[in-house]
């Protein structure tokens, strides 16, 4: 049987976040010991452009309207650019649990900025799955350390920017996707976002000591830029043009539970009761803003 376009779009959303929740472990095994920040985010943007005009080429190969060019700036500049450089940035000044904390914002603020914009109406099982959804991620990560202090503040604010970058960048993005094809946008978006991680990745990049890369170091950095990068960026915004961004931004609280499982398969976490009821709340949550529609819509007709 076929799946629906709906369905395709659930799978490369879940994809996406299992790339992510990867990322979490593979990107600490090249940085800083291989790779500093800037350089990495160099090395996934260059890379990933050419490969994204490479695929288009041969698949697309569609012109885009000089009045869209400002809009898909806003996207490269909020979506690649802005989203990046602060995450990396921040992490270098606070700690993990603080940035996976304060990363449960991104779902909320990609709701507020849909509702507040009229790209999507408020429901009350969309503004329940959000919430539940931030409970699970929270319980994940209150089972380790955070502490909010003066120490971490500048790096807590860089981590928040990152989040609220994204969220904006998976609204702004999505009215482009009814006029374009998705490998047309993002590989603009890429294209446009490349000059400015140039000019503050350069240094980093030029230092590289290439000679020191391990096989394992080389198959982590090709994991982070084929898929992290090129799949989940192409994955995302394919998935957007058959669901809402409140549907992408409430996947992104699937990457703790998946970090933890996929830290659990190698080794390197256990399994506890704290995690089991995270990972329910998670999926209720999600459940509630991918299909509370769907799933409320035939129950009241069956009722009927």
């Amino acid at each position: 049987m076929m799946l629906s376009r709906k369905a395709i779009a659930h799978i490369l959303l879940f994809l996406v976040n299992l790339f992510y929740g990867a990322n979490f472990i593979i990107s600490k095994t090249l940085m800083p010991e291989f790779i500093l920040p800037q350089a990495f985010i160099f090395i996934r943007v260059s890379i990933t452009v050419l490969l994204f005009f490479a695929v288009d080429f041969f698949w697309v190969n569609e012109k885009i309207k000089r009045k869209d060019i400002p809009l898909l700036i806003g996207c490269a500049l909020f979506g690649v650019v802005i989203n990046q450089e602060m995450f990396y940035a921040g992490l270098n000044l606070t700690t993990p649990i603080n940035g996976a904390l304060i990363m449960i914002t991104t779902p909320i603020l990609v709701m507020v900025i849909s509702f507040f914009i009229k790209h999507e109406q408020p429901t009350w099982y969309k503004i329940a799955g959000i919430l539940f959804g931030a409970t699970g991620a929270f319980l994940i990560i209150s089972g380790k350390q955070f502490n909010f202090s003066s120490e971490t503040m500048l790096g807590d604010i860089f981590i928040l920017l990152n989040a609220a970058s994204y969220a904006l960048y998976l609204v702004m993005v999505r009215p482009l996707m009814k006029k374009y094809h998705p490998m047309t946008v993002i590989k603009w978006v890429f294209l446009f976002g490349l000059l400015p991680v140039i000019v503050l990745g350069w240094n980093q990049f030029h230092s590289i000591q290439w000679q020191t890369f391990t096989a394992n170091a080389w198959l982590a950095l090709a994991f982070v830029v084929i898929f992290v990068t090129f799949c989940a960026y192409l994955f995302n915004i394919l998935a957007l043009r058959e669901v809402h961004s409140s549907v992408v931004g409430a996947y992104i609280y699937l990457q703790p539970i998946l970090a933890a499982i996929i830290s659990i398969a190698v080794g390197k976490d256990a399994l506890s009761w704290n995690k089991v009821i995270a990972a329910l709340f998670i999926f209720t949550g999600v459940f509630l803003v991918a299909f509370g529609q769907q799933f409320f819509k035939s129950k009241a007709i069956k009722e009927l």
